[in-house]
């Protein structure tokens, strides 16, 4: 319990600075949302828009989520700010899960903000249910949070970061881009021969995966300076 409050109170900590300075989430926002708009002119066809909704959605979240992540950890260089964080008497793990989950918080925001605009400019055929589709948001943000905040970490104190970062992201996360994008499809269109259950256990096994080991990384990252 100790390691979760310390890490919801640096969420806390994020969100509050982006509450009171939403520059970060709007530039995701308006950046994701130019993209939707230049797929959904370029398409000549409009059941081909429809097709591609749940995954130009997805794709359009990761690009603009570079950006996002990238800023992370950009207050914290300010004035040394992210050595003070490291002599917080917190354990790194709980940084890193404070930060992942706020960048999570941060993403699934904008993707929901995004949602009613796909269904404007795409038209899909919406065959399932609202929770099933937050499920599949939640666990997509998840899983990209997770690797990016690691990355941002690691990219932060090196020239040209805003280019490093998503060199070092798109490998860990392509296959996370592709089973929500499958998910959110199917679950789109109807899922007819219940395939999404099976994309959305595979989100799962990505989560417990990047957020046991990029925690575990982190904090080695943290202890060796």
């Amino acid at each position: 319990m100790t390691l979760l409050k310390q890490s919801l109170a640096v969420a806390y900590k994020d969100l509050l600075t982006e509450w009171r300075q939403p520059s970060r989430i709007a530039g995701v926002f308006f950046f994701c949302f130019a993209l939707l708009l230049l797929f959904a002119f370029a398409m000549p066809n409009t059941q081909m828009l429809s097709d591609i909704a749940g995954g130009t959605l997805w794709l359009g979240l990761l690009l603009a989520s570079t950006r996002s992540l990238d800023q992370s950890f950009h207050l914290e260089m300010e004035n040394g700010a992210l050595e003070g964080m490291v002599l917080w008497p917190v354990p790194p793990l709980a940084m890193f899960y404070g930060k992942a989950l706020a960048n999570a918080l941060l993403l699934t925001l904008v993707t929901l903000a995004l949602t009613p605009l796909v269904v404007v400019l795409y038209h899909p055929v919406w065959n399932g249910d609202i929770p099933t589709f937050l499920g599949i948001v939640a666990l997509g943000c998840l899983a990209l949070a997770a690797p990016g905040t690691l990355v941002a970490a690691l990219s932060v104190q090196a020239r040209g970061s805003s280019a490093l970062l998503p060199l070092l992201m798109f490998p860990l996360v392509v296959p996370v881009v592709v089973a929500a994008s499958k998910a959110t499809t199917l679950h789109l269109e109807g899922d007819i021969m219940s395939q999404v259950d099976d994309w959305m256990r595979l989100l799962v096994m990505f989560n417990l995966a990047h957020w046991a080991l990029d925690g575990w990384l982190f904090t080695r990252i943290a202890e060796d300076g």
